[in-house]
């Protein structure tokens, strides 16, 4: 053998439920997600166990992600999208009947559809138990990230902050999977030095970084990023293979733009008359995603029609040519090695249905071709690495992320630098508030976890990205906002007036 796969698939969601609301757009990111990525993700795996395929992975669910899965409103919400599209399906069934190409598209998404809330339903709407149920059996296994995803390093001027989001991200796992993590997905794979110290508290074994995190090491690694490294304190940092990574995110240079997948972005919320799609839409007043889209990736001129086979030999191909090049690269870097050569790559992630609707498919030939068709490579998680290879060499990894210019900049530019100022105000307030109250109990007790949450949720670094992204500013604005309100309302009312029940 002469090498070793690690297949990483990082799902997270930033916490959105407003109850106050009958429907609410950004709630939708939720159920696209759990549409298009995580029950197909379930499919997949009691494919595999039905078949005897020995696929194992490494799948990073975050808190929040497993907050809102488990969220009695937000299912029983999701499960009335979910039957909304099986009814849209119905009716394009009927208004595409003289017309073969989108016909067959509507029976299409009428079958993946019926077929999803088959699987939620088995599973009666708790996918979290689900994905447990698979960690139980040894078929996968799960991690964690930070309890909001805050990005560590703009955290880490208040060491407090840093420990609050990795432990707390530890008890939520333990009250999700019975046991603690052994890994996690650092949020937006974000490292800089003493972020270990936290993880070694938690019991956390190893962590996922970005390729030049490993790679700029002290001292530089002898093995690259085909084996981990570890830090002093004796956490393990395993780096992501650059070009297995690049292969399956980018839409440019990678596989999910090819032209005969389906394009994201040309929806029949878009298309159709407004008062037909109106009850299917997030936002009953406005234009937006049904989940319906009958065009692939063919430039911004004349789209052409999904071709629903087309894109599975697509995706049959890309699995090939992923297995060609990690096979090739191994067979290249084995004889420079002690070991087999261990490549790290993520598949699925939060994002992937927006860009890639075919990804897991994807996973799934991928698995299957790793497993029947060659003998050189064998799926392996980075827990499993460290048992069968446990001496490592010693380095401080260099401080990277994956975003641009592979440092901070997404997250801490001219769109979003206002929040942080805000943020160092309220994180020394809540350590201040943590040590006058020690024993705390009774409503006191509960304002300062409330104080806590609050500002869990405004340290997530998914509001920073969205306000560089512009894809939602406002919103992201807003929520911002709202947390650090409340946080300075409940700090006032703790430390000068008297908490307010209400």
């Amino acid at each position: 053998m002469q090498g070793y796969l690690s297949l990483v698939l990082h799902a997270h969601l930033p916490f959105v439920r407003h109850p106050e609301h009958e429907k609410f757009l950004e709630e939708s990111w939720l159920f696209e997600a759990i549409t298009e990525t995580y029950l197909p993700l379930i499919q997949i795996l009691e494919g595999w166990r039905r078949d005897g395929i020995d696929a194992k992975l490494t799948l990073s669910l975050s808190p929040t992600l497993c907050t809102m899965l488990g969220d009695t409103l937000l299912r029983a919400r999701y499960e009335r999208h979910l039957n909304g599209l099986i009814d849209l399906a119905e009716k394009e069934i009927h208004r595409t009947h003289w017309d073969r190409a989108y016909r067959e598209l509507a029976w299409m998404y009428h079958h993946k559809f019926s077929l999803a809330r088959e699987t939620w339903r088995y599973y009666e709407g708790n996918l979290v138990s689900g994905f447990k149920r698979f960690q139980d059996e040894g078929r996968i296994e799960i991690i964690t990230t930070g309890a909001t995803h805050g990005l560590l390093p703009l955290l880490a001027n208040h060491p407090p902050s840093v420990r609050a989001q990795i432990l707390t991200a530890r008890d939520h796992y333990r009250v999700c999977f019975g046991r603690d993590p052994r890994g996690i997905w650092l949020p937006e794979c974000a490292y800089v030095s003493g972020v270990e110290e936290f993880l070694q508290e938690a019991n956390i074994r190893w962590f996922i970084l970005d390729s030049h995190g490993v790679l700029h090491a002290r001292p530089r690694p002898r093995c690259g990023t085909f084996a981990p490294i570890y830090t002093p304190n004796g956490v393990a940092a395993f780096g992501r293979d650059f070009e297995s990574s690049r292969q399956v995110w980018s839409k440019h240079e990678g596989y999910p733009g090819d032209p005969r997948y389906r394009d994201f972005y040309r929806d029949i919320g878009f298309d159709l008359d407004f008062d037909y799609v109106r009850p299917h839409l997030p936002s009953p007043d406005n234009r937006g995603f049904t989940g319906l889209k009958y065009f692939r990736i063919t430039g911004t001129g004349d789209k052409q029609v999904y071709e629903r086979d087309q894109a599975l030999a697509a995706a049959s191909e890309h699995a090939q040519h992923f297995l060609d090049e990690r096979i090739a690269s191994a067979r290249t870097v084995a004889p420079l090695l002690d070991r087999p050569a261990a490549m790290h790559g993520t598949v699925l992630g939060r994002n992937t249905p927006h860009w890639w609707y075919e990804g897991p498919e994807f996973l799934d030939f991928l698995a299957r071709k790793l497993c029947h068709e060659q003998q050189e490579i064998s799926f392996i998680t980075p827990g499993e690495y460290l048992q069968r290879h446990p001496t490592n060499q010693v380095a401080t990894p260099g401080a990277s992320s994956w975003g641009e210019e592979g440092y901070w900049r997404v997250w801490l530019n001219e769109t979003n630098e206002w929040i942080y100022p805000h943020l160092q105000i309220a994180q020394e307030r809540m350590t201040e508030l943590a040590n006058k109250f020690p024993q705390a109990a009774g409503l006191q007790a509960r304002a300062l976890r409330q104080a806590a949450r609050e500002l869990l949720l405004a340290q997530a670094s998914d509001w920073p990205f969205i306000l560089r992204a512009g894809t939602s500013p406002d919103y992201a604005r807003r929520r911002v906002k709202d947390h650090l309100l409340r946080f300075l309302a409940l700090h006032e009312q703790l430390t000068e007036t008297q908490v307010d029940e209400k």
